[in-house]
């Protein structure tokens, strides 16, 4: 692809080089070649991208006061962004192959234009999957599961009936979508237990990518949907009757319990817990292991734009760190007490 081509397709100004200059693909500065992109987004990089052997390099405005003669300059505003969607443009496209001899494909299930369907894949009964989706080795797609056009199931996840994808969804590599939730009666005279009905429905809409060993489970009785654009990291888990925004971050190792809404927008870093029936807010942005209760709300009001909430319960980080130089403090005043012989403070 051409220098100009992408700048039409992604915006930003060519302010040195040649608009016709062939790129094959980003790289870093280090292994960069003359047919490669690569960006700086800070005054110490710019030095190293423009010292490299790129013929591309992404910037700031403003950033660098000149350039060196016979490379490519192309400014935006916000650099890695538009290096990584000039990755996805450049990146090699997988051919279709459609349907493997040894896949199991029923014939009552409809598959669209362009579709590839791996080895030992399983596309059950009445399942619909849109043109140009690829079903990977080993997955399978459930009795009247819906996939949009352009999706790709990598080997071994496993998306249960009840569920339904939109277009442009990732789902990575054994990861479980559309099972049952954690739901059960106890019977307080033999202290035994039924499952509550699991029969509600699961719904991802577009541009939603789903890290691999991530499960995702249906509503109890009505849905569990994660909005539009919204990114899963591996090993999350998210429970029935959820509802997660749109463009929200859950990084690796989040637990969504039963009931909970994440609001548009929020982050939740590694190892967040949410008890069920909570809600957090838009916006919010949670640090790694804090908690937030059962049934509690955490939003942004009264609060900075920016401000990272931590602990259990979650709270400001600076108040955070307030309450444990607090208790430092406490204790060391304890210490001293119990070395004079004084009565310690209580």
């Amino acid at each position: 692809m051409t220098l100009s081509e992408l700048i039409d397709r992604l915006g930003g100004t060519l302010v040195q080089g040649d608009p016709e200059w062939m790129v094959d693909a980003v790289n870093l500065c280090e292994h960069a070649s003359p047919f490669d992109i690569v960006f700086a987004d800070s005054s110490s990089g710019v030095v190293t991208a423009l010292g490299s052997k790129a013929g591309v390099v992404v910037l700031r405005p403003g950033i660098a006061g000149s350039y060196p003669r016979g490379k490519g300059i192309v400014e935006f505003e916000n650099p890695r962004l538009w290096f990584a969607r000039a990755a996805k443009l450049l990146a090699p496209q997988i051919p279709a192959t459609g349907v493997h001899p040894r896949a199991v494909v029923t014939p009552d299930s409809i598959l669209g234009i362009g579709v590839t369907v791996e080895a030992c894949a399983v596309v059950e009964s009445g399942a619909r999957i849109g043109a140009y989706t690829r079903v990977e080795a080993g997955a399978v797609i459930g009795h009247g599961v819906q996939v949009g056009e352009k999706c790709r199931i990598h080997p071994r996840a496993v998306i249960y009936p009840g569920t339904t994808l939109g277009d442009r969804v990732i789902v990575h590599a054994g990861a479980v979508l559309g099972a049952d939730g954690f739901g059960y009666v106890r019977d307080a005279s033999t202290g035994a237990y039924t499952q509550f009905p699991q029969q509600g429905t699961l719904i991802i809409e577009d541009d939603v990518e789903i890290g691999a060993n991530t499960t995702i489970d249906r509503g109890a009785l009505a849905e569990s949907r994660i909005r539009r654009g919204t990114k899963i990291d591996n090993l999350v888990h998210v429970g029935h009757n959820c509802d997660v925004g749109e463009d929200v971050i859950l990084v690796a190792l989040t637990g969504i319990s039963g009931s909970c809404s994440i609001g548009n927008g929020a982050i939740l870093a590694g190892q967040v817990g949410i008890g069920d029936h909570a809600k957090v807010g838009p916006g919010v942005m949670l640090g790694g292991q804090a908690g937030v209760l059962s049934g509690k709300t955490v939003t942004n009001d009264g609060l900075r734009p920016g401000t990272v909430l931590w602990g259990t319960p979650a709270r400001p980080l600076k108040q955070v760190l307030r309450e444990q130089a607090t208790l430092i403090k406490l204790a060391r005043l304890g210490w001293r007490s119990k070395d004079t012989g004084s009565e310690s403070v209580e």
